[in-house]
């Protein structure tokens, strides 16, 4: 439909502005599940029309277990896109994950909790449960359009990751963390669920672009906080450079 965009993205901690995003309106959507984060930010990235949604809200006042995933992802499909691109700040678990790095995660391992999962929990139980395929959380064809981008822009990147979701706000503890590296895990951040299984509900293509901000809990020599600001920052620029030159092909089709 002429107008709509054709993709949306979420930002997260430190993604907030977007540096290219040419804002033109913003618009506050209503949702039967309430609220979302923040209006939606209708505007052009690097000449591609898309919506953004600041999943913490427009001052970052919302812990990742407050966030409405479901109003934001209800709100995103309906303003007609179709292909998410989720912004997250992780910590780094695996001796590959510096911070700094960018990373399009495969896979992950929920340790959430008390979190509305679905749009399938009506009052009563009006509504049909939904078993979803979530044998690959992410979206296959987003994941390698974001690839193909840091590839074109000769950039690092990590490919294949899998992302344990823990609920915070707080970080986590030093063995909580070799727990989660013997259960398989890369990269640990407090977003990816609900809301990629949410998408999924929605049928909407869904992946992660991560930007590893710190050393998890007992993988570092520094204090954490001592190199969010300075890794995420680097971070970020690789992600608009990354965007811009996927952007200058197609979004796949979805199947």
């Amino acid at each position: 439909m002429p107008g709509k965009p054709i993709l949306a993205i979420i930002g997260g901690t430190g993604t907030s502005e977007m540096e290219g995003f040419v804002e033109e309106r913003r618009t506050e959507i209503s949702t039967p599940w309430g609220s979302p984060s923040a209006p939606l930010r209708w505007g052009h990235l690097f000449g591609t029309r898309i919506v953004f949604l600041a999943r913490h809200g427009d001052r970052h006042a919302l812990a990742p277990h407050q966030v409405n995933y479901r109003a934001n992802l209800w709100a995103i499909d309906s303003a007609g896109a179709r292909s998410v691109v989720a912004l997250a700040a992780v910590g780094g678990i695996t001796s590959a994950m510096e911070p700094g790095s960018v990373v399009v995660p495969d896979q992950l391992i929920d340790y959430t909790y008390g979190r509305a999962q679905t749009f399938s929990d009506g009052e009563g139980g009006k509504d049909p449960v939904r078993h979803v395929d979530f044998t690959d959380p992410y979206d296959e064809g987003i994941r390698n359009w974001l690839i193909a981008g840091a590839r074109r822009a000769d950039l690092p990147r990590i490919e294949r990751a899998t992302y344990g979701v823990t609920q915070g706000p707080r970080l986590e503890t030093r063995q909580e963390i070799r727990r989660m590296e013997q259960d398989g895990c890369d990269i640990v951040g407090m977003t990816s669920m609900p809301e990629a299984a949410l998408a999924r509900e929605l049928g909407l293509s869904y992946a992660c672009c991560a930007l590893v901000s710190n050393w998890a809990a007992g993988k570092g020599i520094r204090p954490i906080h001592d190199e969010l600001e300075e890794s995420l920052r680097q971070a970020l620029a690789r992600t608009r450079l990354i965007l811009e030159a996927a952007l200058t092909t197609p979004l796949p089709e979805r199947p």
